[in-house]
């Protein structure tokens, strides 16, 4: 789809001079008020440039080619800050209550969808046709059965009406289903068909057990609602809580749910390519949440002291490095995501201590010894010696919330609507639309300005001249958002451009 056009019905009468005038009066007032905004603006970022201590110089060759570095921040920085613009447009409160009604009311929709699939699903497995009913029912009348009926294949056993159970132990009942937890969930993939996968799950409280559904739209009228990973219990499989059992404590915003690809046979063979199948939590029915928490027996946090511990290490750890990327961070994240991968010379997606230091020193990225060592540990949980670089990448930088990462997802199916997993450059420069840039309106800078920083510092990212993938769309607008203090600011950055 391109980009909002100003849309003039035909045949208007012709406006009079005192109409016209009170436009040119409103129109300079804007540019005016625009105007003074940005200047306002650069004061403050001066003032706050002359207050922090002068950068320290950094020789950055060996990323960055013969490029000068001012301050630290090359052009390709300042080109990608300029993105940060956005950010300044008044907030348009109107037309977001509108878009945010219009997405509610479609997830509720979806919502809706699934949950009546599940339940179909699991309550119309017919007690008559339930494997239990083949098992041999203890009979006082013994004279009655044949020689060998009971070791007879099931096909020529007989089974009378009076043998077949009312109820069998597997029947699942309504009111025991309605108690559940539901939630959204993604994968986390550099795979960009995978990463934009729409996953909801549920996790069941009588039973302590979960189904992941994958719900799948085509064209506007036909969906598609399967299961992803079957309702069954199951346990994690990394990390401090290896082999424990999944609780309600385990489904929050932001959690990651770990399964073996192995044990799941209907997965898509790109997943199955993975050991682990890591999906994080990014929606939740907090409503269901609280009931189920208020009437369950369970410890209310059952984080572990270690686990506490570990998150305290890592935040030092991100903190220390926020300060660090805070302009250059899409420069750094694209970087650091390529240099990785040229790292990876097997291509498992796993790399050992010395290069991950290396790589810290590549980009000057100054983690203490100490800090360091924690975080390896914290990693390195099963001792391998090797570690998945994406896993270390979120681990010591972080990452944006799932909130502002709904966005990117948002933007990137509305940019692959053929749900490759990569756009073609041609396809980028026709949405982005830079028509509400703030420099733009001001009249500093044109719209082909904007979009074409913008597709610089992305092409920069990219490992092909002529296509973006998903992981790599998702870096430039992680290193943005590092910046970013607000969501409300970061939304509208990604909003904006890409119309959503």
């Amino acid at each position: 789809s391109t980009c909002e056009q100003d849309i003039i019905p035909e045949n208007l009468p012709a406006p009079t001079s005192k109409y016209k005038l009170k436009y040119q009066q409103y129109k300079t007032e804007m540019k005016e008020g625009y105007k003074q905004y940005s200047q306002r603006n650069a004061e403050k970022t001066k003032s706050k440039i002359t207050q922090q201590s002068p950068r320290k110089k950094i020789d950055d060759k060996c990323i960055q080619g013969e490029e000068s570095i001012v301050g630290g921040l090359t052009t390709l920085d300042k080109k990608a800050l300029l993105q940060h613009g956005y950010a300044d447009i008044p907030y348009n409160a109107q037309s977001s209550m509108k878009k945010s009604d219009a997405e509610m009311v479609a997830a509720q929709r979806k919502k809706q969808t699934v949950a009546e699939q599940v339940m179909i699903d699991h309550l119309s497995r017919a007690v008559i046709s339930d494997p239990e009913q083949n098992l041999p029912t203890e009979r006082p009348d013994s004279a009655l059965i044949f020689p060998d009926s009971k070791t007879a294949p099931l096909r020529f056993r007989k089974r009378t009406l009076h043998e077949t159970k009312i109820r069998t132990h597997s029947t699942l009942t309504e009111n025991m289903l309605s108690h559940k937890v539901q939630f959204d969930g993604r994968i986390i993939s550099r795979n960009g068909h995978d990463a934009c996968r729409e996953l909801v799950g549920f996790f069941f409280a009588h039973d302590q057990s979960l189904t992941i559904y994958e719900y799948r739209q085509f064209g506007k009228n036909r969906i598609s609602v399967l299961p992803f990973i079957q309702k069954n219990i199951y346990s994690h499989q990394c990390g401090r809580r290896k082999g424990k059992q999944y609780q309600l404590g385990d489904f929050y915003i932001g959690a990651n749910l770990t399964f073996l690809s192995s044990d799941h046979s209907s997965l898509p063979e790109s997943i199955k390519e993975n050991t682990l199948l890591i999906l994080r939590i990014t929606n939740i029915d907090q409503i269901a949440l609280d009931s189920l928490k208020t009437d369950s027996v369970e410890p209310e946090d059952n984080l572990t002291s270690q686990e506490a511990n570990d998150r305290l290490i890592l935040k030092a750890v991100q903190d220390a490095l926020k300060e660090q990327l805070h302009k250059r961070g899409v420069r750094i994240l694209t970087g650091l995501a390529k240099y990785l991968q040229q790292l990876d010379k097997e291509g498992t997606g796993l790399l050992d201590k010395a290069d991950f230091k290396q790589t810290l020193q590549v980009f000057h990225l100054e983690v203490s010894e100490n800090d360091f060592e924690s975080a390896w540990q914290i990693l390195n949980g099963n001792d391998s010696g090797k570690v998945d670089y994406g896993e270390f990448k979120r681990a010591i930088i972080g990452e944006m919330n799932e909130y502002r990462k709904s966005f990117v997802r948002k933007a990137f199916m509305k940019l692959d609507f053929n749900k490759t997993g990569s756009v073609p450059i041609t396809n980028i420069r026709k949405c982005y639309c830079a028509k509400k840039h703030p420099q733009v309106i001001s009249g500093h800078s044109t719209e082909e300005e904007i979009k074409l920083s913008f597709l610089e510092t992305l092409k920069d990212a990219c490992s092909k001249s002529d296509e973006v993938t998903y992981g790599e769309f998702e870096d430039y607008y992680e290193g943005l958002s590092i910046g970013i203090v607000h969501d409300e600011d970061f939304v509208n950055i990604v909003r904006t451009p890409w119309g959503i």
